[in-house]
């Protein structure tokens, strides 16, 4: 897999959290610097693990599969991509808070936008393609647009929020056909 694919995936992985961050931006007004560094770095780490727990899932049967692994992939970024497609602006929202916000609702956040980087792992398993770049891309991008997230919710709204995941969703189904198409025209 080439870097601009993997930057691509990890753009369209992070838009949950930017989207989060965007919201949590909006409401949390005040210790912006510190509760934006909370929303990245929570967000960075849990689009990091997931990927490896998916990838290290999918390597333990990939072996079963190597016959249709480029349609597994496709259908699982296709699916994911319809998901946030259809989930766009569906985001809940956290509580009026003035300054914080609680570690158990930033860690019930940041599982809840890496579900979907669990099923990339999986889907990169497949491919056979490494773990590690990926997996460093996928948490600095996510971090880096969560913390940016953040301070735009904070200074612009929820203007962004509902148009960012449908783009996303597109992306991660251009990808799986790509990874389709490849397979079976290379």
């Amino acid at each position: 897999m080439n870097f601009l694919t993997t930057i691509l995936i990890a753009l369209s992985l992070s838009m949950d959290a930017f989207a989060v961050s965007i919201a949590s931006g909006v409401i949390i007004k005040k210790q912006k610097i510190k509760n934006a560094l909370k929303f990245g770095l929570s967000f960075g780490l849990f689009q990091m693990v997931m990927p490896i727990i998916g990838w290290l899932a999918g390597r333990s049967f990939v072996h079963l599969i190597e016959g249709i692994d480029h349609w597994l992939a496709f259908g699982l970024l296709s699916l994911i991509g319809v998901k946030m497609i259809m989930e766009a602006g569906k985001i809940d929202v956290l509580e009026r808070s003035d300054s914080n916000v609680s570690y158990k609702v930033l860690m019930a956040l940041s599982i809840a936008t890496s579900i979907d980087a669990l099923a990339v792992g999986l889907s990169l398993s497949f491919l056979k393609v490494s773990i590690i770049m990926p997996v460093v891309v996928i948490g600095v991008i996510t971090f880096v647009m969560s913390y940016t997230g953040f301070f735009i919710g904070n200074k612009f709204g929820e203007i962004f929020e509902k148009k960012i995941e449908i783009v996303a969703g597109l992306i991660l189904i251009g990808i799986g056909a790509k990874i389709l198409v490849g397979h079976l025209f290379a």
